[in-house]
């Protein structure tokens, strides 16, 4: 499957992205009420500079305490986050995100954002694509 299908599955919502400038308790707060793990970090919605996860901010919290949600959010992003294209196989991006242990990856078309994969949405086209695999196998066997 590809990451174009994962994203059209997701519906066309956009991608919720958070400017560099913002603190992090601003981002803590989107995340809770959002019930997402990540958001891209962008000036213009449109290039992804960074990804900041609800991870990076427990991490902080652990090493600096409550003072880091008055930081900013590209003080604690991660830069440069992997991205991937609507062209990538799910497989592929599942490589990916468990290699660098990251949850979270941007979809890029030349340059511009187009969209965002969790790896439970890869996951999740992951399971369907072996269902369907599984139905035909049996339907082979079975003569259908």
């Amino acid at each position: 499957m590809l990451v174009q299908q994962i994203l059209k599955s997701k519906g066309d919502d956009g991608v919720l992205t958070i400017k560099p400038g913002t603190l992090v308790s601003e981002a803590a707060q989107i995340l809770a009420e959002r019930r997402i793990g990540g958001l891209v970090v962008s000036r213009d919605g449109e290039h992804a500079e960074g990804i900041l996860s609800e991870r990076d901010i427990v991490r902080a919290l652990a090493v600096r305490g409550a003072t880091c949600l008055t930081e900013k959010v590209d003080e604690m992003m991660t830069r440069n986050p992997v991205c991937c294209s609507r062209q990538d196989s799910s497989d592929a991006v599942l490589s990916r995100m468990t290699d660098g242990r990251f949850r979270h990856m941007p979809v890029v078309e030349d340059g511009k954002l187009v969209g965002i994969v969790t790896i439970g949405d890869v996951v999740k086209a992951r399971l369907q694509e072996l269902s369907m695999e599984k139905d035909a196998l049996e339907g082979m066997i079975m003569g259908y």
